[in-house]
């Protein structure tokens, strides 16, 4: 039947006819439950009454949906409605690889790729029992990312028995070439097994896959006949010419695999997809006679020939002067280093990372933020000078790719997500709450870290719920794992365990299929592999490659240092640098730049600085009668300290005595005399409360096995210190602890939500908070200490909110970098004007603090112009090795 604009099938409208075939019409619709494109086949009436074609066509279904791949078609559903038998499939953009042949070959370039990309969906198709028998250039889709394999109407189980019958009623056949002038396109890359009716198997598809692979190569068909005799005649007994002497450019190891391909018997033939794709692969890649065009080999052989001639006469007297030039010293391979700097008007993150090459070497993707402050994925190709942002990837934090370099991974708004490298809508993986790095391998799984603290599991790249794969274990005190790390066999991982011990954080390996795992090492970050067999990590302030047998899964040898490790990630225990397949090497070239101090009023406007000596200053806290600040100075990328500074004398002295670790998040008691901190003791980030005089030792409030603690407030009753801490089952959540007394801490916000950076209104009755309860971070306040009534204060995203000193205004920054007020109206019950922007933080603020009547804010930004964050690439990396 012929469907009609505006026809339904089940939920699908259509929208207009795309083609048609002798197994089905294809039409363009819409998926009105999910309100996407869609393409939906249809079996034509006049042959759904024919058993074999039904069958055909229940096959094809199959056949489809046992394959998941992305150079393979996506099959959404199966449908049948009064009669009529559909499909619904991926609608694939482009135009076929027949449609583009029309104009003539390929450039070799693009040979090589889409062959490869086919060759690699055969090799999934062939490794679930499938066979295509009908590879052809209309059946081969060229889209923006990459060639899709269509059609599999004429799949089946390799297993089942062979179609017999004469030629004529072969099912790949539809009308004879003597008739029309032509067939539908088949008969010419048909294997001869096919054309003798026999058993069709992976070798078959191999045959027609080398017919096509001649054509995109040189534009032309690899056999051609008159009529339908002749064009069998030759496919049984000819052979077509070499790809190089119709198109003399092309690499001479394409004609190897193009007669492998095109051998008559089955057994003579190359045996396997994956076999194809890997010396595709090799000719794309090696630096061999393999990239040689043919004609420089025919050059070679003349001056070959004009040698003998030559060598007659004056052989010893020619020798004796040619000798000394043709012996040639050996080329000495270097590392070679450039740096990737940002475009115009845009920053790098300064966070190792924010940057990770492309497993074929060939990409470099890295975070940067525009003048609007919004943080999105730049990608950079390494022989292109521009480098563009990927659109929708906004917010976007550790990225990651998947093996074959097309798509990358990363999470953003509490969302495991990918995207195409070549451009495209972003899709939502799964829920990712507060996530510490994922890894993805080649079978298709994600392994990730959901939560700060916490199991690592794997999903499925398509999409799916999330399985635990491993988790920590409470005896040994380890509290998560992260920031997975994939090895070659795409079956085991690195990763990294908390917290840190006396050396660093203890290394595993684990594997996708087990919850059996094997220490290797301790490190300061968690190391990435790098061919031809190394680990590469930072040790103490070192980065460091070792011999690694990724076989064995065993270190061999000692660490060689490569230098000063980059500035460690804040996130604990992640990766220092990325590494390519091909074995590049990328790190940040930043260092912790020195930091000013700056005052802005509420508009944005900057209004004076503060003189400060060099250094790099953050978590600023100013006291509640704003005359003294408290702030974090870094000694180093992992250590840091309290300082003091009187502001009317601008005396700095030093607050706390650390011997290592991170002091961070000071907050002032209400009345000025103490000062309450998170300091990293132990390998944890406890809490801590000094005299603000400085004149005591500090005093323990709460310390716990929970390794994260970030305190965020001291209630104005001075009773409690707020702060969050995850939990491996439901996320962050929001505590209180006494300062006083048995110092046992109380849950206040304690969902399967986060909860963040509480903060207790000034008269006790509320606490205002974000949560991504809604799947974006929005600041809500809740009744407190009971929490009945819960009220959202944000209306477009938000975080870290503040009360002001006299309750009647929480301020809030939105998730582009605006600070954002929300008036408090009076009453008994909790109301809030609409929030309204007041100024645009600088993309580059290290830290900042309001004082206590909201009017005025310090920040602290780099000092000076300072050189901007640039991603160093090194490439033959293990060249250096040589010298040490």
């Amino acid at each position: 039947m012929t469907l009609t604009t505006g026809a339904r099938l089940g939920p699908y409208e259509i929208l207009g006819p795309l083609g048609a075939g002798g197994m089905g019409e294809v039409y363009r619709a819409r998926d009105t439950r999910l309100d996407r494109s869609v393409a939906v086949k249809v079996l034509p009436e006049h042959l759904a009454a024919t058993p074999e074609l039904r069958t055909r066509f229940e096959r094809e279904a199959r056949a489809v949906s046992s394959l998941n791949h992305p150079n393979i078609c996506v099959l959404h559903d199966v449908g049948s409605q009064d009669g009529v038998d559909y499909l619904v499939m991926e609608l694939v953009e482009g135009e076929t690889l027949g449609a583009r042949l029309e104009r003539g070959a390929l450039a070799t370039p693009d040979v090589l790729r889409y062959g490869i990309e086919i060759a690699d969906a055969l090799d999934r198709a062939h490794r679930s029992g499938i066979v295509h028998r009908d590879l052809k250039p209309g059946n081969v889709m060229l889209t923006k990312s990459g060639a899709k394999l269509l059609d599999f109407g004429l799949a089946r189980g390799s297993g089942l028995a062979a179609t017999t019958g004469s030629l004529t009623n072969s099912p790949t056949v539809t009308r004879p070439l003597t008739t029309e002038g032509a067939i539908v396109g088949t008969f010419q890359y048909m294997s001869p097994e096919q054309l003798e009716g026999k058993e069709a198997d992976a070798r078959s598809d191999l045959f027609g896959f080398g017919a096509v692979l001649f054509e995109m190569a040189t534009g032309r068909r690899a056999f051609e006949g008159k009529s339908q005799a002749s064009l069998i005649s030759a496919i049984m007994s000819s052979q077509p010419p070499a790809v190089s002497s119709v198109s003399p450019l092309s690499p001479p190891g394409l004609d190897r695999i193009v007669s492998a391909c095109l051998a008559k018997d089955p057994d003579e033939r190359i045996q396997t997809a994956h076999d194809v794709k890997l010396q595709l692969q090799w000719i794309r890649d090696a630096g061999s006679q393999a990239g040689v065009p043919a004609p420089v080999v025919a050059r070679r052989k003349s001056r070959e020939r004009l040698g003998w001639i030559l060598a007659g006469v004056g052989i010893a007297a020619a020798a004796a002067l040619a000798l000394p030039r043709l012996i040639l010293p050996p080329v000495e391979v270097r590392p070679v280093r450039f740096a990737v700097r940002a475009p115009a008007d845009v920053r790098i993150s300064s966070d190792p990372l924010a940057s990770v090459l492309s497993p074929d070497g060939r990409m470099l993707a890295f975070i940067a933020a525009d003048t609007a402050g919004a943080f999105r994925i730049y990608l950079r190709p390494l022989e292109s000078l521009a480098a563009q942002p990927l659109e929708g990837t906004d917010n976007a934090y550790a990225p990651f790719w998947s093996p074959d370099s097309r798509h990358l991974g990363y999470f953003a708004d509490g969302k495991l997500k990918k995207v195409p490298a070549s451009g495209g809508l972003p899709e939502v993986v799964c829920d990712a709450p507060d996530a510490r790095g994922g890894s993805w391998s080649s079978s298709g799984t994600i392994v990730f870290a959901p939560i700060a603290v916490g199991p690592l599991v794997g999903v499925s790249a398509e999409g799916g719920e999330p399985a635990e794969i491993i988790r920590p274990d409470s005896t040994q005190n380890e509290t998560g794992f992260r920031w997975p790390q994939m090895l070659p066999d795409g079956k085991h991982f690195l990763f990294a365990s908390l917290p840190a011990r006396a050396n660093g954080f203890d290394i595993y390996v684990g594997a996708v299929d087990s919850k059996q795992r094997k220490r290797l090492l301790s490190a300061a970050s968690t190391p990435v592999y790098s061919a031809p067999g190394y680990l590469l990590y930072a040790r103490n302030s070192r980065l460091v490659a070792q011999r690694f047998d990724a076989a064995a899964l065993k270190l061999k040898g000692e660490p060689v240092s490569l230098g000063e490790a980059p500035a460690l990630s804040n996130a604990l225990g992640a990766p220092a640098v990325s590494v390519s397949q091909t074995g590049n090497v990328a790190r940040v070239a930043a260092s912790l730049a020195n930091t000013e101090l700056r005052w802005m009023d509420r508009s944005g406007r900057e209004t004076g600085s503060i003189p400060v000596p060099p250094g790099r200053y953050q978590y600023l806290a100013l006291s509640p009668s704003g005359d003294r600040l408290v702030m974090a100075k870094l000694t180093s990328a992992s250590q840091s300290d309290l300082w003091m500074m009187d502001l009317s004398r601008a005396l700095m002295t030093r607050f706390t005595f650390g011997t290592s670790g991170q002091v961070e998040n000071p907050v002032w008691s209400p009345d000025g005399k103490w000062v309450a901190y998170n300091a990293q003791r132990n390998g944890r980030l406890d809490l801590f409360r000094k005299l603000a005089s400085g004149g005591a030792d500090e005093e323990p409030v709460y310390a716990s096995d929970v390794l994260i603690k970030n305190l965020s407030h001291w209630s104005s009753d001075g009773r409690s210190l707020v702060f969050d801490q995850p939990d491996p089952k439901t996320g962050w959540d929001v505590w209180t602890v006494p300062v006083e007394g048995d110092h046992t801490p109380v849950p206040v916000l304690h969902s399967r939500f986060n909860e963040k950076s509480g903060e207790i209104s000034p008269d006790g009755r509320w606490i205002a908070y974000h949560t991504d309860e809604s799947g974006r971070p929005e600041v809500c306040v809740q009744s407190y200490p009971s929490t009945g009534s819960k009220y959202q204060v944000s209306t477009n995203g938000g975080a870290n909110p503040s009360w002001s000193k006299d309750g009647r205004e929480i301020v809030f920054g939105s998730l582009d970098g605006v600070g954002m007020s929300a008036q408090v109206l009076p009453g008994t019950e909790f109301h809030t004007g609409t929030p309204r922007a007041l100024f645009r933080l600088r993309s580059d603020v290290v830290s900042f603090t309001a004082s206590a009547d909201m009017q005025r804010v310090l920040i602290s930004v780099p000092a000076g112009r300072g050189e901007p964050t640039a991603i160093e690439v090194e490439l033959n990396w293990t060249a250096a090795l040589k010298k040490k």
